[in-house]
């Protein structure tokens, strides 16, 4: 049995691998470094260690929910000071979370998506509008205009809120707030540990994170309470539902602090990202026109060249090329990069002991890409998830969303919403990429294009 792992070069005392660590690229670096060290090795910076995982077989060991769970660590903590006990911060064993679990589980089964079709139909329509009467004075800045289309399907499926991202010249000053505290957890992974140091090098940004989170929450608190105060005029939306519904199987009902956090989790986590999937799918149909070509006759094939679509709910799974389109993007550049893991006891990993509550990193930006996909998994191949393809490789390897238990809640809705949004698109425009643009992969908790533009030619 192995007690060693490697670990990157050039260790120092007290630092640890910061030298070779990238606190702006911190997946990307990590699996740049798994390359050299191997499916297993562990990296230290101050007094943080964590084992990260790539190797397929490990990996996939990493993920049975008998032997691991998740863990709370690194760039989680700052999200848990900012969500507490909400379903994505939350310890497994909280009793907060499986009541939410339970609670929200039947607004997200593929079923469900049938109530919210026709609001992400709206707002899809309010974004090619709003590209129509761009388009003309050059490209449009991808994310941006994704990430708006996102915030307001959420804001509207979820809790009946509307940012008017479409309509105002100005950004929503709570979408902005939003905005910016997933990028601070983000870059939070590695903090000084001694906390006087930590407050005294981040301290601009631990001010405005402290007073973004101080809004973000008032904001929340404010629609919780008008919620409150006309129970007899509830819309039928996530925020009703965790308002009016008691956990099935212990009774309980979730205190509006811990609502609220649920509301701000999903408001984050929930439309960064579905838009950057969108963004990064753009992208790489752009740069693909031949599969663009393949994904369009598909969606004429449905709705007919020149006319404006109806899509009915039904519509989007019919779109079976598209949609290992969307799994192929993901394959490429899961939005959330790794997850956290610890084992539930000590156990081994690939020969290697590992103690009860370590911290483990299941990285799957690596896992994607490992030669088990094929002569050239660096490119980009729907057809890779063909059935017949994808019985060819091992079980479990791929896991865009997370894993198991505690798997993203909302992914059903992720696919259904960027399967129909790229549909519309695509319908309405030729996708004209910037010759000179090479992709630039930005990491705030997780991924999305940095400067993405693209011109638009409607069709």
């Amino acid at each position: 049995m192995t007690t060693t792992l490697p670990h990157p070069p050039h260790r120092l005392p007290v630092l640890g691998d910061l030298l070779t660590a990238d606190p702006a690229k911190p997946a990307l670096n990590l699996m740049a470094q798994a390359r050299s060290l191997g499916p297993i090795f562990e990296t230290r910076i101050f007094n943080q260690e964590l084992t990260v995982v790539s190797g397929t077989d490990l990996y996939a060991e990493l993920c049975d929910d008998k032997r691991f769970g998740k863990h709370i660590g690194f760039a989680l903590v700052a999200g848990r000071e900012i969500l507490e006990d909400a379903l994505f911060t939350a310890h497994t064993t909280e009793p907060n979370w499986s009541s939410a679990h339970n609670i929200l589980m039947p607004a997200f089964t593929l079923a469900s998506m049938k109530d919210y079709h026709d609001v992400m139909v709206d707002t899809a329509r309010e974004l090619i509008g709003y590209w129509d009467a761009r388009a003309a004075s050059g490209p449009v800045d991808v994310h941006t205009d994704t990430s708006k289309l996102t915030l307001e399907t959420i804001g509207r499926i979820g809790f009946g809120y509307d940012f008017r991202s479409f309509s105002s010249p100005e950004p929503d000053p709570y979408a902005a707030a939003v905005m910016r505290t997933f990028a601070y957890a983000g870059r939070s992974t590695y903090r000084v540990p001694v906390h006087w140091i930590d407050r005294l090098v981040r301290h601009r940004a631990i001010v405005q994170n402290d007073a973004d989170v101080a809004y973000i929450r008032s904001v929340v608190d404010d629609v919780i309470r008008a919620r409150r105060a006309n129970p007899d005029d509830q819309p039928d939306d996530l925020l009703a539902l965790m308002l009016t519904t008691a956990d099935p199987e212990t009774g309980r009902r979730l205190s509006d602090e811990n609502i609220r956090n649920q509301v701000i989790t999903f408001l984050n986590a929930g439309h960064e990202t579905t838009s950057g999937t969108m963004s990064f799918a753009l992208h790489l149909l752009a740069t693909h026109p031949d599969i663009a070509d393949r994904v369009r006759d598909e969606v004429y094939g449905l709705w007919p060249a020149g006319d404006d679509p109806e899509p009915a709910f039904a519509d989007v799974h019919k779109l079976k090329y598209l949609r290992r389109v969307v799994d192929e993007t993901l394959r490429l550049w899961p939005i959330g990069p790794a997850f956290f893991r610890e084992p539930l006891q000590d156990t081994t990993i690939g020969g290697h002991p590992v103690r009860r509550g370590q911290a483990m990193l299941a990285l799957t930006l690596a896992v994607h890409r490992d030669p088990v996909w094929g002569p050239d998994p660096e490119a980009f191949d729907p057809d890779r998830f063909l059935p017949e393809r994808a019985r060819t490789r091992p079980p479990g390897i791929y896991k865009p969303f997370g894993t198991g238990l505690r798997a993203c809640i909302g992914r059903q809705l992720a696919l259904h919403e960027t399967v129909l949004a790229l549909a519309l698109i695509l319908h309405r425009y030729d996708l004209e990429p910037d010759p000179d643009y090479r992709l630039e992969v930005a990491e705030e908790f997780t991924l999305k294009p940095a400067n993405l533009r693209l011109g638009l030619r409607r069709r």
